[in-house]
């Protein structure tokens, strides 16, 4: 969802949260300067870039840019050293890992916020109100490519209609997650499905047919909830079909398909001022933005522990002086 609007809060408490948060730099925004290279989670991207634009009214001189090509192609750049950060909807996995130690890039991983996956349909569509996990399952395996094709292969009380699917590209950590929890493999499903790295695309496919069935960030539903219908998941547990929401993502009671997002931080940006202005500046004023651009945020306590995290890394990274 590039186009999400990032409206703010407008709040004297917000106003004066973002200026305290200013000054977390050491009172230096408008000298520090350089540049701040992004990419990564299209999930991720509208949380980052809000606060990329409330950094930037802060450090005016600091040039910060954020792209979105996938988790999987954000890590890709990541770990070419092109970028300094990346955001990433799927922690990394044992390939990017090693790409990166390959090049001799050491990173931070840090939280930044939960989000719900959302199984949505097109509003006419009156039959599939819940559906369980092993159905989604039987849907999207590999082996449901050319045999799964009609709604009432699901349940047969639903049409004798073609199911059209939809859903995130391969590169898409939304893709990998998805792919883990229900299929029971990440980057494992059925090929002919429409795939697209941009949520829009799927928005618009969905919100045009009346047997689509699809996946993506629940942030991207809240933004086209008028064109869309979420469908109820029953993770057969016990506990019956339950709607993503962002209560329901935050007390986990919506599973499996709710997560953490995070940014990964190089090591050799983690050195430069611009880039720890940045860095802290995010967490600080994540509880705030990260809800208002559809997110689900972390606890205070969890922010702190992420930031304690991110300031130790910086710590260890410094040279050590003659009287260490």
């Amino acid at each position: 969802m590039r186009t999400l609007a990032h409206a703010l809060i407008p709040s004297i408490l917000f106003v004066a949260l973002l200026s305290s948060c200013g000054g977390s730099g050491g009172g230096n925004g408008e000298t520090l300067s350089g540049n701040i290279r992004i990419d990564g989670s299209s999930t991720v991207y509208p949380i980052t870039e809000a606060v990329a634009e409330e950094f930037r009214k802060d450090y005016p001189r600091v040039r910060v840019t954020v792209g979105y090509s996938g988790t999987g192609g954000g890590f890709k750049k990541f770990g070419r050293g092109d970028t300094d950060i990346t955001n990433a909807s799927k922690a990394i996995n044992a390939e990017q890992a090693q790409l990166c130690h390959d090049n001799n890039i050491s990173y931070v991983e840090v939280e930044v916020a939960y989000d719900g996956m959302a199984v949505v349909a097109h509003p006419q569509n009156d039959w599939c109100q819940t559906i369980t996990v092993s159905e989604l399952k039987k849907i999207w395996e590999p082996a449901a490519q050319k045999t799964i094709m009609r709604w009432n292969q699901i349940r047969p009380e639903w049409p004798n209609e073609e199911i059209h699917l939809y859903g995130p590209g391969v590169a898409s950590g939304t893709y990998d997650y998805f792919t883990e929890v229900v299929v029971g493999k990440a980057h494992s499903s059925r090929g002919d499905f429409t795939a697209s790295e941009d949520d829009n695309v799927l928005v618009q496919g969905i919100a045009s047919d009346k047997y689509a069935l699809g996946f993506f960030g629940l942030a991207y539903f809240e933004e086209n909830k008028d064109k869309l219908r979420l469908v109820g998941v029953d993770n057969e547990q016990g506990g019956g079909p339950v709607i993503p929401t962002l209560e329901t993502v935050k007390n986990k009671s919506y599973s499996p398909l709710s997560r953490p997002l995070f940014i990964y931080v190089n090591s050799e940006a983690a050195k430069r001022p611009e880039a720890q202005a940045f860095v802290n500046f995010y967490l600080e004023t994540a509880p705030v933005l990260v809800e208002e651009v559809g997110y689900i945020a972390l606890t205070d306590e969890e922010y702190d522990r992420e930031q304690k995290k991110f300031n130790d890394f910086v710590e260890s990274l410094q040279p050590l002086t003659a009287s260490d």
